[in-house]
């Protein structure tokens, strides 16, 4: 059925990593008794139509390019594999270019009143869509460069975080810059592993990533960095806004990231990276659960 096809395109598997900007500075916001639930439901909409929409550029890019191929490790994609033509994926990607555009804009103006900060917010809109698309669409796209760790960390930790928490709020602080800074490391901790696993393929393609830029062994210390750094940056926001015990209730998701760190130090087949990259992008998910609402209790 063309659903299913359709369905693998979206690659759900990585909602949850993207949702994990929204939870967290949702919750964050609840915490300081200023959660509103109509913000809550359309930066979780606005978030999940800019992850898909991301999803089916690299889908479409990447099989432009040449670098989906029969060599690639990952899941098959649909475009390279002919389920959905390149006119189909080029309509598809801008229906959900449009879908980003109107959450988005609906979102602003429910949030935010000052002409300046729904400006400011407009413009990070339209940046994280142009974002999604230039990963690997295009003549230079930036994904092909080794800069999409960074552009990671900006979309889907920064301005995913504290945007979210403003949004809620109307209140911006330096501190809410640590735990969106650790869901932006973690999120590009994903995006390493997912470089990793296709190390071999990418530089034969030409696609210059980080991992293909650092090579294997500075890969994976760029990998325990991130996390380490990650769990770190969440550790001193705790300090900082210490009330009670009950805050370190997230520290017992740091088994998860420990084994995943031990996991990919040892690990010497890329494929196996594969069920690495899901276990972290769920981790990551629950973490910003746990962390969240441990600042809630």
């Amino acid at each position: 059925m063309k659903l299913r096809v359709w369905i693998s395109a979206f690659r759900l598997r990585t909602l949850p990593l993207a949702l994990s900007c929204s939870v967290m500075g949702s919750l964050l916001a609840l915490s300081q008794d200023k959660f509103r639930w109509i913000i809550f439901l359309l930066t979780v909409s606005t978030t999940l139509f800019l992850q898909i929409l991301s999803n089916l550029a690299n889908d479409y890019g990447d099989t432009v390019s040449g670098v989906d191929n029969e060599n690639r490790l990952g899941p098959q994609r649909v475009t390279q594999s002919g389920k959905v033509s390149r006119k189909e994926m080029r309509i598809a990607i801008g229906v959900f270019a449009f879908l980003s555009l109107v959450s988005g804009s609906l979102l602003i103006f429910l949030g935010l009143q000052n002409i300046t900060q729904i400006i400011l917010f407009y413009v990070f809109g339209i940046a994280s869509i142009i974002a999604a698309i230039k990963y690997t669409i295009g003549k230079n796209p930036y994904g092909y460069a080794g800069f999409g760790d960074i552009f990671v960390f900006i979309f889907f930790g920064l301005i995913g975080v504290a945007g979210t928490y403003y949004l809620h709020t109307h209140e911006f602080s330096a501190w809410i810059l640590l735990p969106a800074s650790t869901i932006g490391l973690l999120s590009s901790g994903v995006l390493n592993l997912n470089n990793m696993r296709d190390i071999k393929n990418d530089s034969e393609s030409g696609k210059h990533t980080l991992v293909v830029r650092l090579g294997q062994k500075r890969a994976k210390a760029y990998h325990f960095t991130l996390v380490v750094v990650a769990i770190l940056l969440s550790v001193a926001y705790t300090v900082h806004f210490y009330n009670s015990a009950t805050q370190w209730v997230y520290l017992l998701t740091l088994p998860l990231f420990a084994w995943n760190l031990a996991v990919v130090a040892r690990n010497s087949e890329p494929q196996a990276l594969n069920s690495e990259l899901k276990k972290l992008s769920l981790s990551t998910f629950l973490f910003s659960i746990v962390f969240g609402l441990a600042m809630v209790l």
